[in-house]
């Protein structure tokens, strides 16, 4: 799958990482998927029953589900058990934000048919692949 369907058929992202200042890339890019129609889960241990663009963020992945798309905001090395995690979850692609890479954990995910992106951004590739407006 191609990143452009993946971004088409995707319809719940659990946003690991999520923050609630607005300087930060993550709380950018979840408004941006939230106004494409995407139902988007905040994760964040920290901020755990707040809200973040008006949804309740939870404390764990698990309580995420049921996923389709983990999109991470975490360090490379971070990275690897959030994706081994997703997995076990049953998400069906694992996204990692501009600047995160995890070969080793990328291969443990696609070897059990997950989708997996890395190093790139949904914000600036629904730009360049002219994706419309919204999604479903």
């Amino acid at each position: 799958m191609d990143i452009k369907d993946l971004l088409l058929t995707t319809r719940r992202i659990a946003l690991v990482g999520a923050s609630d200042r607005p300087d930060r890339p993550s709380y950018g890019v979840m408004k941006f998927l939230l106004n494409r129609g995407y139902d988007v889960t905040p994760v964040n241990p920290t901020l755990e029953g707040q809200e973040i663009h008006g949804r309740k963020v939870v404390g764990k992945l698990a309580e995420a589900g049921p996923l389709d798309l983990v999109d991470v905001f975490r360090r490379s090395e971070e990275a690897g058990k959030v994706m081994d995690e997703a997995v076990t979850l049953g998400a069906r692609a694992v996204w990692l934000q501009l600047g995160v890479v995890n070969e080793p954990a990328a291969g443990r995910a696609r070897a059990k048919g997950v989708e997996v992106v890395m190093d790139r951004c949904p914000a600036i590739e629904w730009g360049r692949l002219g994706l419309p407006a919204r999604v479903g």
